[in-house]
């Protein structure tokens, strides 16, 4: 925990950096509307500059807009996961509005498939740390929290509403090209971050109460001892039977190894999940 809290502050300002060098490259280029509270921000500056011909400063809207799911944060998530993200919005929002545009490439498609994996990127690198990009994070992460399942796919269908918006004003080609960014974005978030997603693991070992023990004592998830048989020698096996977060595999595997070196391990991807199970609550 201390060192993720020593990484914390470097990693969210690289992650604001990144998002922000991705605004002014990629997504203003493309034209495109990468979805959450950063697309909504960009959908009212450009109503904004069409109906009016007056040009709203990034930081200004982004903030105001950020305010109501900084509120939930600071309310249900945790205080220091709050603050961190709050420099995240602010960061982002500042460097939106310095950094100077440049164009990469022109072409839409490279834009919208590697605009979507930076910005997933930088997302997935400040939810790791322990924070978030703001906006509907928050709300996919109090989400997450409540129904104790991955979120992020249900933001997804909200920022596609959103992107139907800016379609109808501006036109469906941006607002097409734009669900390819947010689908892009969303798929290296999920690749990254797995603390909403579980593995079940199933451990034949000789020594079953030290690995139940291990898995505890690594995840603070439970697990079930079951008797079995060997179908080859027909002796009997002891079969620990687990499940836990995708994010602590590997840690967990490892310590099950240490534990017994002869275990043999499956792990196997959980679809769906009835009942309680541990969440380490955000600080």
């Amino acid at each position: 925990m201390k060192k993720r809290s020593f990484l914390t502050l470097p990693a969210v300002c690289f992650a604001a950096f990144l998002m922000a060098l991705n605004y002014k490259t990629f997504v203003t280029t493309g034209g495109l509307y990468p979805g959450g509270v950063s697309g909504l921000t960009i959908l009212i500056i450009r109503l904004f500059e069409m109906l009016f011909h007056l040009t709203l400063p990034f930081t200004a809207v982004n903030i105001i807009l950020n305010a109501v799911p900084v509120y939930i944060g600071f309310r249900y998530l945790g205080k220091k996961f709050t603050l961190y993200s709050c420099v995240m919005i602010a960061i982002n929002a500042v460097l939106s509005d310095v950094i100077p545009a440049y164009i990469i490439t022109e072409d839409i498609l490279l834009i919208s498939v590697f605009g979507g994996i930076m910005q997933g990127v930088s997302i997935g690198i400040c939810l790791n740390a322990g924070a978030t990009s703001g906006g509907t994070d928050f709300i996919s992460i109090f989400l997450s929290e409540r129904r104790g399942i991955d979120s992020f796919n249900l933001i997804l269908i909200f920022n596609v509403v959103i992107l139907g918006i800016a379609g109808a004003v501006f036109g469906w080609d941006k607002a097409l090209y734009s669900i390819i960014f947010q689908f892009a974005s969303t798929a290296m978030i999920r690749l990254m971050y797995k603390k909403y997603r579980q593995s079940t693991l199933f451990v034949v070992t000789e020594r079953p109460d030290e690995v139940c023990e291990c898995i505890y004592r690594t995840s603070m998830h439970g697990a079930t001892i079951l008797d079995g048989e060997g179908s080859y020698e027909h002796e009997e096996r002891k079969l620990v039977y687990s499940i836990i977060s995708a994010s602590e595999s590997k840690k967990v595997t490892k310590a099950i190894r240490d534990t017994d070196p002869n275990a043999f391990i499956n792990e196997v991807e959980t679809q769906k999940l009835f009942g309680n199970f541990h969440l380490p609550k955000e600080e």
